[in-house]
């Protein structure tokens, strides 16, 4: 029996069959039996998702095999390519063309379907989530019916399958808009939670890829500038990551604060004191810039909320955190921004917005008390009109999803269209639709 985890180990499920196809032909094959047994079907990619997004106890169809590069046109700096592709792969052969993706989010072992399919995002006021790269893309139906889709071509379907949540049809190519390649200057340094929304707008402007990681407990706020630039690479990355002594030594305190959740207050002012405290500059390529290690098992909830109410939003996160000295939380809260766009179910439709991620690790695999946290936060963000990231575990339903999103109705009426019986659900999506 497969048994499949999510890469947090968070979230599993135990699918009947599991197939591994080559070709779009053998796809089709296993949508015919998935009607004949009147089972449904889950595609999965890299499993990064931490919710259960991916979940199913029917067919389970991983796209890893699925994973060439197509075309690389360099006259218009776009790619063509297989929906099972990791972007860490995807990035590394653009590099040899000379090309690059303009954003990125923070970790790069996914797949392209999946990326664009859940809405993933990074930061820069300037850009959209990852799905606004994308061009065209090819969808396999469930009655086997191969659709491809563009603004110009089945736009309707295009507006839809730029956020899919994997619940439209199977995802064969994807064509991507790429720019050539670039480096990029990070430069990270101290600041404080109430500087920082003060001057929100200044900071904006003066960084192309701007966030900033608050640590909840404190004021403490390290801020990241990430701009292009024409230096040589360069590093001065912190030596305490750099031979892991960092990561076992928090890894250890977090699993002592297991016991005493007092010190998770010390523990976010410790590190930020350790590694935070002074001005860190480093230049590399684009992608090497924006992915970072991702080496801690965590729950993780990250709401779009409009980029107005930024300031709103975690003054009153850090008041109730004050307000209730037993409530912990791990840092860092991790703020970013992102450009509105017209995809139906993007959490940036029509709306420039803030993302507001939170963290609560799981120290040698071990759950944490995270709810009461968890559904404050969740509170603050519906108060201030958030969405959450489809990738992410979230309490929403479908009550909740038809005030979120003014372009609800449409992409159901897509949905119900491409997929009658239901074939793509699973318990993820039953809560989204019904």
């Amino acid at each position: 029996m497969f048994i499949f985890q999510n890469w947090a180990r968070t979230y599993g499920s135990s699918p009947e069959m599991y197939f591994q196809p080559t070709t779009a032909d053998e796809i089709r094959e296993i949508l015919a039996l998935a009607r004949q047994k009147s089972k449904k079907v889950k595609v999965v990619g890299g499993g990064h998702s931490p919710s259960d997004i991916a979940c199913t106890e029917d067919f389970m169809i991983q796209m890893g095999r699925m994973n060439k590069i197509l075309e690389v046109d360099k006259e218009k700096k776009q790619v063509t390519v297989e929906a099972g592709i990791l972007l860490s792969h995807l990035n590394v052969e653009l590099n040899k063309h000379g090309l690059a993706l303009p954003i990125l989010g923070a970790v790069s072992d996914v797949a392209a379907a999946g990326v664009i399919g859940t809405g993933t995002h990074n930061t820069g006021f300037s850009h959209g989530i990852l799905a606004t790269q994308v061009v065209a893309m090819t969808l396999l139906t469930a009655s086997g019916e191969i659709l491809e889709c563009s603004e110009t071509v089945n736009p309707e379907v295009f507006q839809a399958a730029c956020v899919h949540l994997g619940c439209l049809g199977i995802i064969l190519t994807i064509t991507f808009q790429c720019v050539s390649e670039f480096y990029l200057q990070e430069t990270t340094f101290p600041s404080t939670l109430k500087e920082v929304l003060d001057n929100l707008e200044n900071h904006l402007k003066k960084s192309e890829y701007f966030r900033f990681l608050w640590f909840p407990h404190s004021e403490n706020v390290s801020i990241i500038y990430q701009d292009h630039t024409n230096k040589p690479p360069s590093s001065s990355a912190n030596w305490f990551w750099d031979y892991a002594i960092g990561y076992y030594l928090l890894e250890f305190l977090l699993w002592i604060s297991t016991f005493l959740p007092f010190l998770v207050s010390w523990i976010n002012h410790f590190f930020f004191w350790l590694l935070f405290t002074g001005k860190v500059e480093n230049v590399n390529l684009s992608y090497k810039i924006f992915n970072y290690e991702c080496r801690f098992k965590q729950h993780v909830q990250d709401w779009a909320i409009p980029i107005e109410k930024t300031k709103d939003a975690l003054l009153e996160l850090k008041g109730i955190l004050e307000m209730n000295p037993k409530m912990v939380a791990h840092y860092p809260v991790e703020v970013r921004f992102t450009q509105g766009d017209d995809f139906l179910l993007s959490p940036c439709f029509q709306r420039n917005s803030c993302y507001i991620n939170i963290i609560m690790y799981r120290p040698y695999g071990k759950d944490v008390p995270r709810l009461n946290y968890w559904l404050a936060y969740e509170g603050v963000m519906k108060k201030f009109g958030g969405r959450p990231h489809w990738a992410k575990a979230h309490t929403c339903t479908r009550k909740d999803f038809e005030k979120m999103y003014p372009g609800f109705q449409k992409f159901c009426h897509i949905r119900e269209k491409l997929d009658p019986r239901g074939m793509f659900l699973n318990t993820y999506l039953e809560r989204v639709f019904y």
